[in-house]
């Protein structure tokens, strides 16, 4: 079986989710080695995550011990804000996110397309079928959680 690797990512939107609860997630155009292309969702905590494991991973790139060897790149921290402000900092962040992607995507081969990446960039199920928004009424189901 050919390995599949990751050519090209764009985060391309910001969208609202209501389920399982409020939240953003980033649309990410993602374009594969088998010439496929996919839009998939990653809300901004799995992008907090991918960063700890690449970190965790490769110390010496990620500048633990000299920070001055440092090729990962920072992604936008964390930010305090007001339920008001909410959507403006889920579009404020969309750009310094797509800058994270491709800068991620710059790195040696044995970052940009380890297993930790690969993963995150990942077609999975709910990338294919994305929830239906419910704007109000009963829903009659509730979509189940895959992991």
């Amino acid at each position: 079986m050919q390995f599949r690797t990751v050519l090209e990512v764009k985060v391309v939107d910001v969208q609202k989710r209501r389920n399982p609860s409020k939240h953003y997630v980033y649309l990410i155009n993602v374009t594969y080695s088998d010439s496929t292309s996919h839009v998939i969702s990653r809300r901004y905590s799995k992008f907090f995550d991918l960063q700890m494991q690449i970190l965790d991973k490769f110390p010496v790139e990620g500048g633990r011990k000299d920070p001055k060897q440092r090729i990962i790149p920072f992604l936008p921290g964390k930010l305090l804000f007001r339920r008001s402000q909410v959507r403006d900092v889920a579009v404020k962040r969309l750009k310094h996110l797509n800058d994270y992607c491709k800068a991620v995507m710059r790195l040696p081969n044995q970052i940009s397309q380890s297993e930790e990446v690969l993963r995150f960039f990942e077609t999975k199920a709910e990338d294919l079928n994305p929830p239906k928004e419910d704007y109000g009424g009963s829903t009659k189901h509730k979509s189940g959680k895959h992991t």
